[in-house]
């Protein structure tokens, strides 16, 4: 139990910015195709964090042409490059789901000044 534990503590990312639900981010994620493999961005709103330690995960949520698109990344995860807060969210709910709901500018999230 002791191994797995090293294990899974030595696989965790050290240098990860502190993420809160409602901040604006940019996650760059690791794409492979083929041989090749590229960098791209995805930013939006974080809409919810879950679990703890080696298992964590957050979900983004963007517009985009109209449709809503929402994406789970693994904090701990290799595809996951880095991440940049664009900007704070003030927000007095654990999750956002709500915003799935919101359309145009009834889907913002006030900035923490």
């Amino acid at each position: 139990m002791d191994a797995l534990k090293l294990i899974s503590e030595s696989s965790m990312r050290k240098e990860m910015p502190v993420i809160n639900v409602g901040d604006t981010v940019k996650v760059h994620v690791k794409i492979v195709e083929g041989d090749k493999s590229r960098i791209q961005v995805f930013e939006g709103t974080v809409i919810a964090k879950k679990h703890g330690g080696i298992s964590e995960t957050f979900t983004v949520r963007r517009v985009a042409h109209g449709c809503g698109i929402e994406r789970v990344f693994p904090v701990h995860s290799p595809s996951v490059d880095k991440v940049e807060v664009v900007r704070r969210g003030k927000v007095r709910r654990a999750k956002l789901y709500y915003l799935r709901d919101r359309v145009g500018k009834a889907a913002k999230v006030k900035e923490n000044i």
